[in-house]
C-alpha cells in the first residue's frame, strides 16, 4: 500500500512538474506547497535531487514538440543531410545565453540550496516578477515588437536574456518567466521569446540535473529509480500538452493573467508557512 501511495505521489509531482515548468509560474514554488501537503516518503537529499531531475522528463517534450526547429540537418534532394545554417546560427545564440547560468549555478548552487530555499524568498519572488509581467506587459500594449523571428534574434539579444536567465536560480522566480521577462523588456515578440525560452531550457535543465545526479550520487534504490524514472514519464507527457497549450495561449493574449497568479500563489506561500510556523 505504501508503495502505490508513494506512485501516486510522483504522479502529482509529475503533473505539477509539467504544468509548472513551461509556464512563467515558477515550478519551484508549486513544488515547495505540494511536498508540504503530500510528502514523499524519501530522504531530504534525494528529493532535492528528485525535483531537479524529474526535469528531464519536460526537457524531452521540448525537443519532441521543436525537433523541426532544433535539429541541425536537413536533407537536400539526394537525400544527403547538410547542415541547416540558420538552425545552428540559433544554437550559438542559445549557447551563448546559456553561459551566464552555467557559471553561476556551478559556483553557488551549493549557496543557494542552503540560504534561497525558503517559502519567503520563493514567495517574495512570485510576487515580485508577477508585478513585473504587468508591468511590462501594460507598457509594451499597441507596441509593435522589434523581434518577430528567431533569426533576427542577437547575439547582443542572446547575452541579455541569458543575463536575466542567472535571476532563475534564485528560488520562484521560473526559468521561463526570467527570460520571458527579459526578452520582452528589449522587444521580442511573445512567440519568440516563449520558443527562445522553450530552447534555452535544454542544455541548462539538462545540465543542472546531471549536476545534481552526480552531487547526489548513484547509490539510489532500485525502488527510488523507479520514482525518478515514473516521474520523468508522467512530466513528459503533461508538458507536451501544456507546451502546445502555452504557445497557442500566447497567440491571442499576454502575460498577465501568469503575473496576477503569481501574485496570489506567493500570498498564498506567505500565509499556510506563517500558519505553519504559528502553530509549530
Amino acid at each position: 500500500m505504501s508503495v502505490i501511495m508513494e506512485l501516486f505521489k510522483v504522479i502529482i509531482l509529475g503533473i505539477v512538474e509539467g504544468i509548472t515548468e513551461w509556464l512563467p509560474i515558477s515550478s519551484t514554488g508549486h513544488m515547495l506547497l505540494i511536498d508540504e501537503l503530500i510528502q514523499l516518503n524519501q530522504s531530504e537529499e534525494f528529493k532535492n535531487m528528485f525535483f531537479v531531475v524529474i526535469q528531464l522528463g519536460a526537457i524531452i517534450a521540448v525537443v519532441t514538440n521543436f525537433w523541426n526547429k532544433m535539429w541541425p540537418f536537413e536533407k537536400d534532394q539526394s537525400g544527403k543531410n547538410n547542415l541547416s545554417m540558420p538552425i545552428v546560427a540559433n544554437w550559438i545564440k542559445v549557447v551563448v545565453a546559456c553561459i551566464p547560468a552555467a557559471i553561476v549555478g556551478f559556483l553557488l548552487d551549493d549557496w543557494i540550496d542552503a540560504h534561497m530555499h525558503t517559502p519567503l524568498v520563493i514567495a517574495i519572488t512570485l510576487i515580485l516578477y508577477g508585478v513585473l509581467f504587468i508591468v511590462i506587459e501594460n507598457r509594451n500594449k499597441g507596441k509593435k515588437a522589434r523581434v518577430k523571428r528567431m533569426e533576427a534574434l542577437s547575439i547582443k539579444d542572446a547575452i541579455i536574456i541569458g543575463l536575466f536567465q542567472t535571476l532563475a536560480l534564485i528560488p520562484g522566480t521560473s526559468r521561463s518567466g526570467a527570460t520571458i521577462i527579459g526578452a520582452r523588456v528589449f522587444g521580442v515578440s511573445r512567440k519568440i521569446a516563449t520558443e527562445f525560452s522553450f530552447f534555452l531550457s535544454v542544455p541548462i535543465m539538462f545540465g543542472a540535473s546531471l549536476l545534481k545526479l552526480v552531487k547526489y550520487g548513484f547509490h539510489y534504490s532500485a525502488f527510488q529509480a523507479l520514482i525518478l524514472v515514473f516521474g520523468m514519464v508522467v512530466a513528459y507527457f503533461v508538458s507536451v500538452y501544456v507546451i502546445k497549450f502555452l504557445m497557442g495561449y500566447i497567440k491571442k493574449h499576454d502575460f498577465k493573467a501568469f503575473g496576477y497568479y503569481r501574485i496570489a500563489l506567493g500570498i498564498v506561500v506567505i500565509i499556510f508557512f506563517g500558519i505553519k510556523s504559528i502553530v509549530s
